[in-house]
């Protein structure tokens, strides 16, 4: 557990993601009815008929890649998960150069979602914001490393999966790990979160007034793998529906992320990486990972929108 008021906040982001890149943060600030309504809504939404939910289909999003997808719309690995989800991100303009940047779609049978979501938006906003300043600071950099450079005008995601209950034989998601810098996850009670670790897999069950802290692809190429984006999985053995809350927070979509010079890779552990590929071999700008990695995801909604353009 790390608490973001504590002075050793930067030597316990250490010892996390040197070891698991997992970890509880709390202290971190976010109003428990701005979260508790979220919840709401989303349950509101997700108890609609599919042909409402269907009016803010992903396919309607175009190339911001925004909206709804049902269960089995996503791959992981190449396999459909057990469960849907809604997609949405930084609110901006129609017409946005970049994939993945755009007007978010919003449900008109739940209006309320539209202004939580945003909130919510700028809330995980700063706290991601905190926790990268301690990132920096673990890593002898300044603090404002990552605030400003890397994140000064950052890729912000944000999803809400539902997972609905009987899905005993096959995963809510496979292995995998995350794309970008950090991702903070609001999960309901019902738990199914496992996390892959030196001792194997274990749970992460949700614990009160926190999120679930991770690092991904990107601070492991920062960091040259001294920092490891670490595999996790769900499953919803609960027998009720499960909700999640993944807000990811990643570079500048035209950032190149090469390693910072002064770290060098930690010996491997004999593990072979989810996927067989490695962030540290990438070239190129953050976005062209992250589509390249999405399109795995959504193959035919790629097909639709194509390759990313350098600006």
């Amino acid at each position: 557990m790390i608490d973001l008021r504590s002075p050793d906040v930067p030597g316990r982001i250490a010892d996390a993601c040197t070891s698991t890149g997992f970890f509880y943060l709390s202290g971190h600030g976010v109003p428990p009815a701005l979260r508790s309504g979220l919840d709401r809504a989303a349950r509101e939404f997700f108890a609609l008929p599919e042909t409402g939910k269907r009016e803010i289909a992903m396919a309607r999003g175009g190339p911001a890649w925004r909206g709804w997808f049902p269960v089995g719309g996503e791959l992981t690995s190449g396999e459909p998960d057990l469960k849907e989800g809604l997609y949405f991100g930084a609110e901006l303009p129609e017409g946005h150069p970049l994939p993945l940047h755009g007007p978010n779609l919003f449900p008109r049978q739940v209006p309320e979602l539209r202004g939580l979501v945003l909130t919510y938006l700028d809330e995980l906003t700063r706290v991601a914001q905190e926790v990268m300043r301690g990132v920096a600071l673990s890593l002898d950099l300044p603090a404002d490393y990552f605030s400003a450079g890397y994140t000064a005008d950052p890729t912000v995601l944000f999803r809400i999966f539902h997972y609905p209950p009987g899905g005993d034989g096959g995963w809510g998601v496979g292995e995998h790990t995350d794309y970008g810098l950090l991702t903070l996850l609001l999960q309901d009670d019902n738990g199914g979160l496992q996390v892959h670790t030196p001792r194997g897999w274990l749970d992460a069950p949700p614990l009160p007034d926190t999120f679930v802290c991770n690092i991904g692809d990107m601070l492991e190429r920062l960091t040259n793998g001294w920092y490891r984006s670490t595999p996790h999985r769900v499953r919803n053995t609960s027998g009720r529906d499960r909700l999640s809350f993944p807000f990811f927070f990643d570079p500048d979509f035209t950032a190149e992320v090469p390693p910072l010079p002064s770290r060098a890779a930690t010996a491997p552990d004999g593990r072979r990486r989810w996927d067989g590929e490695s962030p540290l071999a990438f070239t190129g700008t953050y976005g062209e990972y992250l589509t390249a990695k999405v399109a795995k995801v959504f193959p035919e909604l790629f097909a639709e929108v194509g390759q990313p353009r350098r600006p």
